[in-house]
């Protein structure tokens, strides 16, 4: 089985310029296969749509969370509300200040061994799938990798489950 075989095509994506209020309400809201069930994370592609980046949930995550708090126990210093006040002050950022820009991507034709190779490495949760021309035509998720093992070990068929 190929990237391709169990890649969701590419419905939604990210620009670099939008906000990160317009991103959470994507990730929010995205078509995953058939249903509208929400997305962790999304491809960031320019106008020529090039991929340029990824957004995830966690990088959403580390916009409200201070720096400068790193070193300390921020549950020393936080207070009720803390979280809705940074999350208001952030909400205008443009997605390109926080995106992950060192991607990684699979080739439609790969094995899926491949995918899970960079998934372990990389330690990523998702994988743009790129055509032959490099342009993002789905995205394969851990997830879905997960299943195809678990029916690989179940089909009773192939001898699994024994």
């Amino acid at each position: 089985m190929k990237a391709k075989d169990l890649m969701i095509p590419l419905q939604e994506f990210l620009k670099p310029e939008d906000t990160l209020r317009d991103a959470v309400n994507l990730l929010r809201t995205a078509t995953r296969a058939e249903e509208k069930v929400g997305v962790k994370g999304l491809p960031v592609l320019d106008e020529s749509g090039k991929l340029v980046g990824m957004l995830s949930m966690r990088d959403i995550l580390k916009s409200v969370h201070p720096t400068y708090m790193d070193l300390m126990n921020l549950g020393e210093f936080t207070w009720d509300g803390m979280l809705e006040e940074t999350a208001k002050k952030v909400a205008g950022k443009k997605v390109y200040t926080l995106m992950t820009k060192d991607v990684t991507t699979v080739k439609e034709d790969a094995p899926l061994m491949d995918a899970v190779d960079h998934l372990i490495k990389r330690n990523v949760k998702r994988l743009p799938v790129l055509d032959k021309s490099g342009k993002v035509i789905g995205m394969l998720y851990e997830r879905d990798l997960f299943f195809a093992i678990v029916k690989a070990m179940l089909d009773e068929n192939t001898g699994g489950g024994q």
